[in-house]
């Protein structure tokens, strides 16, 4: 895992084929901003060497802060450092827990939808609409047709997905019933389960994981693990948890000015502190996960409990705060 202290940028005008280009690239540095600075300018050469040799190259790096750009490290700005766990401030303005060797999983429970059954609805009313302009040789049943199906069909799928929905089990059941299982049969492992907006995370307490260990990625995959974080988790080599609120669940918008990607210009760091004072105020009275159950009878490893005071002190996991 590699969070970075210092950032710069580098640039070098080249000529390709008679056309002047400009390349950039970013270095970085727990040192120093000098050292930022070489590091970029080896790379700012390299890509022109590659250039001049007839190879495709982007002429900057992408502007991503995480599980991106390229084998970049993440690009966010350091809030704390408590050993080898970064607490990094996200694109969007959240907090987030980033570490090496302790294992979160982020589970997002499918929402029960009733978009399928509108749209079947919206069809089969169209569908007779359509046959009944051909037997009457007239558009007008056609047209009654549309609006009635743009009017009732999703009501009526409302209503559907309501009176069906004792005969299925909750997805938030379904979830936490697989947690249980897969603690049942790895009776040595500790599992630690809250309860997040979207879902469930779950923190491994019995011993720390290598971010590129497989037995990490089968567990994330037996309990269906996000598959977009579980591919942050193998790009970045860490894991991560968010731990404040995402802004627009607490009636803000994301981190302003835009792109929130670090670093940023100087001249837009008193807005972006201006946004952060807004967001820290509101914040406060939300909890970003709560603590639900602890699985397993395994022994909590102290790197893991270390981790898990951070986390839960941050997320107010133990708070009763509503969820955002």
């Amino acid at each position: 895992m590699i969070v970075p202290e210092y950032w710069a940028e580098a640039k070098e005008q080249i000529r390709i084929n008679g056309r002047r280009r400009t390349l950039k690239r970013f270095g970085w540095s727990d040192v120093s901003e000098h050292d930022a600075l070489e590091n970029a300018r080896e790379r700012v050469r390299e890509a022109a060497s590659r250039a001049k040799a007839g190879e495709s190259v982007r002429t900057a790096d992408h502007k991503v802060a995480y599980n991106g750009a390229d084998g970049l490290p993440i690009r966010e700005e350091i809030i704390e450092r408590h050993g080898d766990t970064v607490i990094t401030r996200n694109s969007y303005g959240a907090l987030c827990l980033n570490t090496p060797n302790v294992l979160f999983a982020d589970i997002d429970v499918p929402l029960s939808r009733h978009t399928g059954a509108a749209a079947a609805i919206f069809v089969a009313i169209m569908a007779v609409g359509v046959w009944m302009r051909f037997e009457l040789g007239t558009w007008a049943p056609a047209v009654v047709a549309f609006f009635v199906a743009a009017f009732i069909s999703g009501p009526l799928a409302a209503a559907l997905a309501k009176r069906t929905a004792r005969f299925r089990e909750d997805p938030f059941d379904a979830a936490l019933s697989r947690l249980r299982n897969y603690a049942d049969l790895h009776r040595d492992w500790l599992l630690r389960v809250y309860r997040t907006p979207m879902g469930y995370r779950v923190l491994a307490m019995h011993e720390t994981f290598d971010p590129e260990q497989e037995a990490a990625f089968q567990f994330m995959k037996a309990i269906n693990s996000d598959p977009l974080y579980v591919r942050m988790c193998r790009n970045q080599k860490c894991f991560r948890a968010r731990l404040t609120p995402k802004p627009w669940r607490i009636d803000m918008e994301r981190l302003r000015p835009r792109p929130g990607v670090w670093p940023i210009k100087r001249e837009h760091m008193d807005r972006r502190r201006r946004w952060v004072e807004e967001y820290e105020r509101k914040s406060g009275a939300y909890a970003s996960c709560r603590f639900v159950d602890t699985l397993g009878t395994g022994r909590a490893s102290r790197d893991c409990e270390r981790v898990k005071a951070i986390h839960d002190r941050y997320c107010r996991a133990e708070s009763g705060l509503p969820l955002a």
